[in-house]
């Protein structure tokens, strides 16, 4: 109870909440979620530290870049996929990422 009640704590926060289904969709750079939320990476690396601390996310590391994906398979992975079916989908912010292009800016783009 204790561990669910974590999660779903996690996920009350809207930044995290949207992070974690933007990841549903793709994997993530610090710089990416920092171009779409409007925030300095500190601040997104934050974020991103708690879900991997829980376990939601997990992260691949490509040269000194990092990219995150979800983590489908952490034991919650069904738990959160239910919650993601009743959150809207986040295209228009895919597509702003898309757009901007930011890992080409800061370096990251594989």
């Amino acid at each position: 109870m204790e561990q669910v009640s974590h999660v779903l704590k996690l996920l009350g926060d809207k930044t995290r909440l949207t992070m974690v289904t933007i990841l549903k969709q793709r994997e993530c750079c610090v710089c990416e979620f920092s171009e779409v939320f409007e925030m300095s990476q500190p601040s997104i690396s934050q974020h991103l530290r708690k879900l991997k601390d829980a376990g939601l996310v997990k992260e691949e590391r490509r040269g000194q870049w990092i990219y995150y994906s979800l983590n489908v398979q952490n034991q919650y992975y069904r738990l959160i996929d239910d919650i993601l079916k009743h959150i809207p989908e986040q295209d228009e912010k895919i597509n702003q990422i898309i757009q901007c292009n930011p890992t080409a800016k800061c370096g990251c783009e594989s």
